[in-house]
């Protein structure tokens, strides 16, 4: 198999399926977000690598791409959230709007992350027609 056909099969053994994503929409801000946690699970990488990139790359993400909850927010979102899963956090999560998501994938290192990336702003597109 050449390696276009190897990327193809790996393409198509990433896509997303809709309830793992839109499960993971939050609306914060008046508007759809992801959280770093929620996106470094889908792309593979830890969020702390996530995090490390974003701030490494800091200036491709201005507030309307991503921004950082409010300990307010946070609590919230948390009271909202039934599992227990968020343990000791030592910094806010971030979230990511739509351009976030994307912007998101190119300064990623992970091999999911453009195929998801691709998926994830479908999703966005579908749930703002809504």
């Amino acid at each position: 198999m050449n390696n276009s056909g190897y990327l193809m099969d790996e393409a198509k053994s990433l896509k997303l399926n809709d309830e793992m994503v839109l499960d993971k929409i939050y609306f914060i801000r008046n508007q759809k977000v992801m959280l770093d946690r929620d996106l470094a699970q889908l792309y593979g990488v830890e969020t702390k690598a996530l995090k490390q990139a974003v701030k490494r790359n800091i200036d491709r993400f201005p507030e309307d791409f991503m921004f950082e909850l409010s300990s307010q927010e946070f609590e919230i979102l948390r009271s909202q959230i039934v599992t227990s899963s968020w343990g000791g956090v030592r910094y806010m999560p971030m979230a990511f709007t739509e351009y976030g998501v994307l912007m998101l994938s190119s300064v990623l290192n992970s091999q999911k992350a453009i195929p998801d990336a691709q998926g994830l702003y479908r999703h966005h597109r579908a749930e703002a027609r809504h």
